[in-house]
């Protein structure tokens, strides 16, 4: 077990913070990057019962600034947050959409190399001020360039080819994952609909409100259009704007046990980054990887968590999420959804917020927001559909096509 816990949490309003001029096309900024960091920064050392003097380093993650918004070197943005934070030691992080994962288990490191007492974690990304074609080429670079983004290859594509992967080696009927897929898909859509914060509220909540979207008018239109086969528009997450950050200190510094959640354990475990490399496109072999460390720091094993936020960019790497952290057996995941598997009445809860599809997916803002929401949940203060039972909590967040997986563990103190 880690000697971190978390003190403090914040998640901003997650959205698309931007006003379009339907004449000109023109963009206009209607809640900034700076803006979003520096609400997380300073609610989350407030929520910790902290000062800003009391800060000792910041970790920011954030995924592709530069292309999204044309700024690069953010980390010192943090000094924005306070005056008393300028001088202090600011280190960005980029995993794709993983990096505010990765920035949390930079400063668990640092924290247990007892160089700093509190650490400041932000996760940030403002996305929609791109337009679609520029945003997904922005994206396709955190592929393999040589052989997938340059190629044409988007993201929808990419976890097109897991889903494809799934089908055929559990021989599954194409209209029997479909509806695995979009029954995972509105479980997060009835979540979302109850948290205050997330970026859609009112999507398709059932198996048959999706389906209904699948018809096409007298237009020839189809309100949810394929993507990428077998991927629809529905079993894609959002461009989101959003921020979240965190405050962690040595457990042995805890003052109040009461809001606090021990990071019991970690698991961080890269694929190799080019999809036509690896073994079989049918299972998350280093999000299993990720899964096995975490839990064996923790001490735990599937059937002890009480909640989880996994990583939903696409409806297939939710169930196959599901399956990398032992919740169902290999192949069974997409049955269990049809099920009614993993709902808020379940033993295991799985993407109370919304998750990604229905709270949003600022891609470098995501590990720490599933974080920042599994925190509030432990301590009692859920910010949406509460758990049941909020003992054990688990994030899984992905970076890329499945490459940077990190598992955490988060229990109560």
């Amino acid at each position: 077990m880690s000697n971190a816990s978390i003190i403090g949490a914040h998640n901003t309003e997650f959205g698309a913070f931007v006003r379009k001029d339907k004449r000109t096309g023109l963009m206009t900024d209607t809640r900034t990057y700076y803006d979003l960091l520096v609400e997380a920064g300073r609610g989350a050392i407030r929520d910790a019962g902290l000062e800003a003097k009391d800060i000792d380093a910041i970790y920011v993650g954030s995924c592709s600034p530069g292309s999204f918004i044309n700024q690069e070197h953010v980390a010192p943005l943090a000094a924005e947050i306070d005056p008393a934070l300028r001088f202090k030691p600011m280190t960005r992080c980029e995993c794709a959409c993983a990096s505010s994962s990765v920035a949390l288990y930079d400063a668990v490191y640092a924290i247990e190399a007892a160089r700093y007492k509190h650490v400041l974690v932000i996760g940030v990304e403002k996305m929609n001020l791109l337009p679609t074609p520029q945003m997904t080429h922005v994206l396709a670079c955190c592929s393999h360039w040589p052989t997938e983004g340059s190629r044409g290859m988007s993201f929808p594509m990419l976890f097109a080819e897991y889903a494809k992967g799934y089908q055929a080696q559990y021989k599954i009927p194409g209209e029997e994952l479909e509806r695995m897929l979009w029954t995972a898909g509105a479980l997060c859509y009835r979540n979302g609909a109850e948290n205050p914060l997330a970026h859609v509220r009112n999507g398709p909540a059932s198996l048959e409100e999706i389906q209904k979207l699948n018809e096409v008018d007298d237009k020839g239109r189809c309100k949810n259009m394929m993507i990428a086969a077998p991927l629809r528009l529905h079993d894609c997450s959002l461009v989101t704007d959003g921020a979240a950050a965190l405050v962690i200190t040595q457990t042995a510094n805890v003052s109040d046990r009461k809001r606090a959640v021990s990071i019991a354990g970690i698991g961080h475990s890269c694929e190799r980054l080019a999809e036509g490399v690896r073994p079989n496109m049918y299972d998350l072999m280093a999000g299993k990887d990720a899964a096995a460390k975490a839990y064996g720091e923790a001490g735990i094993r599937p059937g002890d968590v009480d909640l989880a936020e996994v990583h939903d960019c696409f409806t297939i790497n939710q169930i196959l999420s599901t399956e990398a952290l032992g919740f169902s057996t290999d192949g069974r995941g997409g049955y269990d959804y049809l099920d009614g598997r993993f709902t808020r009445e379940d033993r295991i809860a799985i993407n109370l917020s919304g998750g990604l599809k229905s709270k949003g997916h600022p891609v470098g803002a995501t590990g720490a927001s599933m974080h920042a929401l599994i925190y509030k949940q432990l301590i009692g203060e859920p910010i949406g559909v509460p758990a049941r039972k909020a003992d054990i909590g688990v994030a899984f967040n992905v970076g890329g096509s499945a490459v940077t997986n990190c598992v955490t563990v988060l229990r109560k103190l």
